[in-house]
């Protein structure tokens, strides 16, 4: 039953400030896991365990985010999910060593997957059929800032006090969003409750996205399938994903119902949700990297020209969901979303060393643009059909699928990124010979700057092909960020097509849960 008045607004801030604390904390920590392992005295390699244990417990969760709903009452679970989260956090910020801090982050990521699910199935209910789109706009707002967002706050707060306080400052919103849920959001029946638990089909899911998510977050740093826990994991993988189909598709109680898979316009939003999340999480990950390991930016410097960008997409939300509303085909602004989305990459893809801050400005506006155009109606097309327990089912599966193509670009971009500046480094150096004129000329200017300054003939010399090295590299680097910006531009792009595989509707309506 949707709600009117004070109570709408409420809830509606409710669950998007909850939708928020999972989707800060999916990024806030990246960048400051350098302190954090010298704080714990860690390894890189092991430190790195608190952002993949987060992310591969939240992608565990999501799928059977909806049964839990189902059987406990979506209210009681995303009250004990926001506890849970709240008390995680506190626990997180409280670790005296690396295997502490872990853990907890684990146990803040099970809880983080309850949230996001849930918080989009309550407020999809909360609002009337006819403004469903605006419904999505809003939720957007934080699946779309929060990973942007995430690593700004996480450098402003390492920098302005200690690590430890990214997690303490969930602990008084949490509390505010567990009271604030308990008074006001309203009960749901416990559909699944007396009806027998699929444990074999949790251990197979969890065995399944588990083993999936760690390969896409290990992978690359472990040199893929050179060690053997990389294939172990593989393997499970694949298995795991078949016996997890076979075994929820041949018992009556599944815990993830692909019979929600009969819908086209969900069957295809999968799809496009991966791509989504490629294209998201993938310019978020690339872009800060960018920006301080080559332009010589500060990470407050690359927060603040994210900003920007993320108050343009804030800004279209509302306006998004009101088009929808009014009958315009979802499938038209997504395609303008993702072609926006190609110009953002085309235009850094661009980029050279002399790249300043103004020079991004206008791209990452547009980025902006582009991603209030994707994430509302490619949602909304995904969601449009599913009724009464199937929402909370399929709410839970595309944003496992955003998140796992979120994984998947961040993978696929650091494999390109470690491929490409070896063979644009190779081929650079093909030209530092003494038969090159060029090579020569900039040798020489190096040599006699470095004279002039009082260095000897051999230590001039010597300092000027260090210089070049030095030249080399950079420029390597900042040809493979091109390229990394170019793929993922032509993935956006490539995928429209998909669009016009989901039926069109001449005005979104779409069903809620029945109480």
């Amino acid at each position: 039953m949707a709600e009117t008045g004070f109570r709408k607004w409420i809830i509606t801030i409710t669950v998007i400030v909850a939708s928020l604390l999972e989707l800060i904390d999916t990024t806030i920590v990246n960048v400051s896991l350098p302190v954090i392992q010298g704080n714990l005295g860690a390894t890189l390699e092991d430190v790195a365990w608190v952002v993949t244990g987060y992310a591969v417990a939240n992608v565990i969760v999501l799928p059977m985010s909806g049964w839990l709903g189902s059987r406990f009452g979506r209210k009681n679970y995303f009250i004990t999910s926001i506890i849970v989260f709240t008390i995680a956090s506190f626990l997180c910020g409280n670790s005296t060593s690396l295997d502490e801090l872990v853990l907890f982050r684990i146990l803040q990521g099970l809880a983080g997957g309850g949230l996001i699910s849930t918080s989009q199935a309550i407020l999809i209910e909360t609002w009337p059929r006819e403004q469903i789109g605006t419904a999505t706009a809003l939720f957007g707002l934080g699946a779309v800032v929060g990973p942007t967002v995430g690593p700004t706050i996480g450098g402003y707060i390492t920098d302005h006090a200690t690590w430890r306080w990214i997690f303490y400052v969930n602990i008084p919103v949490g509390a505010i969003a567990a009271f604030c849920a308990y008074t006001f959001v309203r009960e749901t029946p416990k559909e699944a409750k007396g009806k027998p638990v699929d444990w074999w089909g949790i251990a197979l899911l969890a065995v399944a996205v588990g083993s999936l998510q760690t390969i896409l977050e290990k992978g690359e740093s472990e040199d893929w399938f050179a060690k053997t826990y990389i294939l172990v994991l593989t393997i499970a993988a694949i298995l795991g994903v078949f016996l997890f189909i076979w075994r929820e598709m041949s018992i009556d109680y599944p815990i993830v119902n692909f019979g929600i898979m009969r819908h086209r316009s969900f069957a295809v939003g999968m799809f496009t949700s991966f791509v989504l999340g490629f294209g998201l999480y993938g310019s978020v990950f690339v872009f800060p990297v960018f920006c301080q390991n080559l332009l010589g930016f500060s990470a407050q410097q690359t927060g603040e020209l994210l900003f920007p960008g993320g108050l343009c997409t804030i800004i279209m939300m509302p306006f998004i969901g009101k088009m929808l509303n009014r009958g315009i085909p979802a499938q038209f602004m997504a395609t303008a979303g993702m072609f926006l989305f190609f110009v953002f990459t085309t235009m850094l893809s661009n980029s050279t060393l002399g790249t300043g801050e103004k020079d991004v400005l206008i791209p990452l506006l547009i980025r902006g643009v582009g991603m209030a155009l994707l994430f509302v109606p490619l949602t909304t097309l995904a969601i449009a059909d599913l009724k009464g327990p199937e929402l909370g089912q399929g709410t839970g599966l595309n944003n496992m699928m955003r998140q796992l193509g979120g994984s998947f670009g961040i993978a696929v971009l650091t494999t390109i990124i470690h491929i490409r500046t070896a063979k644009h480094r190779s081929d650079l150096l093909s030209n530092i010979n003494p038969y090159n004129n060029a090579f020569n000329d900039r040798l020489n200017m190096y040599q006699h700057a470095f004279m002039a300054k009082g260095k000897s003939v051999t230590d001039a010399l010597h300092m000027a092909y260090m210089a070049i090295e030095s030249a080399v590299t950079r420029q390597s680097i900042l040809l493979t960020y091109d390229d990394a910006y170019w793929i993922s531009g032509l993935v956006m792009l490539f995928s429209i097509p998909l669009l016009y595989l989901q039926p069109f509707k001449k005005a979104v309506k779409m069903p809620v849960d029945a109480h």
